[in-house]
């Protein structure tokens, strides 16, 4: 029993975190209840029963110092990663992170994460040894989501894969008159196997990727499985100082 204790895979939280940004400037510092967005990500990942270790991964020394301040553990990175993904997997090389351990990417703008996403996005890889990724989706709800560029969708086969994911509306609804199908949009939660993480990163950019803009289109053409696996819970990123306005409105209402 010890044994298959000893071999069974870790699951690491990493939060890439960057203080540049075109749109929000010092994003990870800005204030939610009167706590920087970093401390309100950390301090939700560290409550996931799941989770061995939470680890935030920049290459800013105000981030470094804001997370040190709090009590968390940081791995600062090189400044010049073209990705939060290739952050993440510099972080994985890092740590002492076995090859077969489950690293799973929380986003640093979600701030209102439900503990049960990471659950759901690790759990496959821990039943199946020879996943190497899984994703989480959302069934859409609100129609103007469905044609947002912004809300990536996907579409998937019959055992749970990713087939594509897509800024465009897919699929394509030719003849409307037979009604609506459904529509599922990608939530930026990721798990991968670490050996996989290092090897994803070191691939060429794929020509979808280069399209679409798209990372996770990488792994599909170059032939690996993405598992998807649909969640009830939707999550709010955090973009622009507005959605700040946004994210307290639902703290205040008990929503989360």
């Amino acid at each position: 029993m010890d044994s298959i204790h000893k071999t069974s895979p870790q699951v690491v939280a990493i939060i890439p975190a960057r203080y540049h940004s075109s749109r929000f400037e010092g994003k990870p510092l800005a204030h939610i209840m009167g706590k920087p967005m970093i401390e309100q990500v950390y301090t939700r990942a560290v409550k996931v029963p799941l989770i061995s270790r939470v680890v935030v991964a920049t290459d800013d020394q105000r981030i470094a110092d804001c997370v040190c301040g709090f009590g968390g553990e940081v791995v600062m990175t090189r400044p010049d990663h073209p990705s939060g993904t290739d952050r993440l997997a510099e972080a994985a090389s890092l740590l002492d992170i076995a090859e077969q351990d489950v690293v799973v990417n929380i986003q640093g703008d979600q701030p209102l994460f439900d503990a049960a996403v990471v659950a759901q996005v690790a759990t496959p890889l821990l039943t199946d040894p020879g996943l190497p990724m899984a994703t989480l989706i959302y069934q859409i709800v609100r129609p103007e989501e469905i044609t947002d560029p912004n809300h990536v969708k996907t579409v998937f086969d019959r055992h749970g894969n990713a087939l594509y994911f897509s800024r465009s509306t897919i699929p394509y609804l030719r003849n409307p008159e037979e009604g609506m199908p459904a529509y599922y949009k990608h939530l930026g939660f990721y798990a991968y196997r670490k050996g996989f993480l290092l090897t994803f990163v070191g691939l060429p950019e794929g020509e979808w990727e280069r399209c679409e803009k798209l990372e996770q289109l990488r792994a599909l053409e170059y032939g690996y499985t993405i598992r998807v696996v649909l969640t009830e819970h939707d999550s709010v990123e955090v973009d622009t100082p507005k959605d700040l306005l946004r994210v307290e409105e639902l703290i205040r209402a008990g929503a989360v």
